[in-house]
């Protein structure tokens, strides 16, 4: 059929119309979108992280050279700082809250500290100059140094405001530190590094002084202004494949999941003692929100029930060597070689770390950490009751 010169107009017309409504329907969603984002809240405007490995982004590879993969496998792709296959706890908070991911303190370029800085830093000890029962020598940047940074990087954020060169700063503004989360995820290192030699009689006598440091470093930053602590107890280190393997034990000590009684009865003391150190703080910082995170409820429970969580595997490593109920040899860690009885080995990763729960042997997989994140901001697992949700606009993880 052939159309007239006036009916090609017209559907050229209606065409263009059709096109421009489309683009219109687009625009004011893109519009509609960007308003909800606009419009989303929080309380807090940055974190500041103190720990270990188990939440550091990159202060331990700042300063020492990095590993190979397969660490950061998951999601980076590349060697992150991390000491998993991906993302961390402290990742997933920030990412939470609506921010990026935490910059280590002692990266010296790139790094943007407008929402907080990582402090943590791997084998990194509360009190102890030991570090961990696997890593040898002293640990440098213990709490107490970790504090001293923070210190200074305070000092260095209000110089810097006072100064006549204000645009274009990776800084956050000088009252960002009573508008902030104070996360604390330390003390494991303290708790097993010396585990083997003086056991756990010989551990607990110097426990009250961890805990007792960490309230110290608490109420220290509550002097500058700091008020909302999120402090995460010690993990079912009984759970965990390095001490498995690496701790003395019998038979008659293992649970009906495999983790070790004895071990786990010792963490389950210090993190009561914990709870209880913050619950007498209350009364003498009566502005700051104190809150115990049950980080060990929700990592025990992983280990024990994986498969509720869609995972398949708990007190094994994802990355390491031997295979066996535990696929960790003490002597060859995740990603490394060595010559054993005159082979060359290599604790290699597994190629489905969303599947486990342990990563190495020591450190949780990205999807452990995952679960672990988002039942911590359901507020199931803070005492007391802390409304996150309602101070903030949660963004999906």
């Amino acid at each position: 059929m052939c159309l007239s010169l006036k009916d090609k107009m017209a559907l050229q017309s209606s065409k263009i119309f059709f096109m421009m409504r489309k683009v219109f329907v687009i625009w004011m969603m893109m519009m509609a979108m960007l308003s909800c984002l606009g419009d989303s809240k929080c309380e807090f405007e940055a974190i500041f992280n103190f720990g270990d490995s188990n939440t550091e982004t990159g202060g331990f590879w700042a300063a020492f050279p990095p590993p190979l993969l397969p660490f950061g496998m998951t999601y980076f792709k590349r060697p992150s700082g991390r000491a998993s296959d991906g993302r961390n706890i402290i990742d997933f908070l920030a990412q939470a809250l609506g921010f990026p991911y935490l910059d280590p303190y002692l990266q010296s370029i790139g790094s943007d500290f407008r929402h907080g800085a990582n402090y943590a830093t791997a084998a990194s000890t509360v009190l102890l100059p030991q570090t961990s029962l696997f890593v040898g020598g002293l640990s440098p940047f213990s709490l107490a140094i970790q504090l001293n940074q923070m210190k200074n990087f305070k000092t260095r954020v209000e110089e810097f405001n006072d100064s006549v060169i204000k645009t274009g700063t990776n800084l956050p503004s000088p009252d960002v530190f009573g508008k902030s989360i104070y996360n604390f995820f330390i003390g494991q290192n303290d708790f097993t590094s010396q585990l083997a030699d003086i056991g756990i009689d010989g551990v607990k006598k110097f426990l009250p002084d961890v805990i007792n440091t960490i309230a110290w470093t608490i109420k220290e930053i509550y002097a500058f202004g700091g008020r909302t602590f999120f402090v995460l107890n010690l993990a079912p280190i009984g759970c965990y494949p390095s001490f498995l393997v690496k701790l003395p034990h019998n038979s008659t000590d293992v649970d009906m999941y495999g983790c070790l009684l004895s071990y786990n009865n010792a963490v389950v003391d210090y993190n009561n003692m914990l709870k209880e150190t913050l619950d007498q703080m209350r009364k003498d910082l009566p502005q700051a929100n104190l809150i115990h995170v049950d980080h060990h409820a929700i990592l025990l429970d992983l280990f024990r029930h994986p498969t509720a969580y869609g995972l398949t595997y708990g007190p094994k490593a994802c990355c390491g060597l031997g295979g066996g109920a535990y696929n960790f040899n003490a002597d060859v860690f995740c990603g490394n070689n060595k010559v054993i009885d005159g082979k060359n080995v290599t604790a290699t990763a597994c190629s489905d770390p969303f599947n486990y729960v342990s990563w190495d042997g020591i450190h949780a997989t990205e999807a452990a950490n995952l679960i672990m994140t988002k039942a911590i901001l359901n507020g199931s697992y803070f005492d007391p009751p802390f409304p996150i949700n309602e101070l903030c606009d949660l963004h999906p993880i």
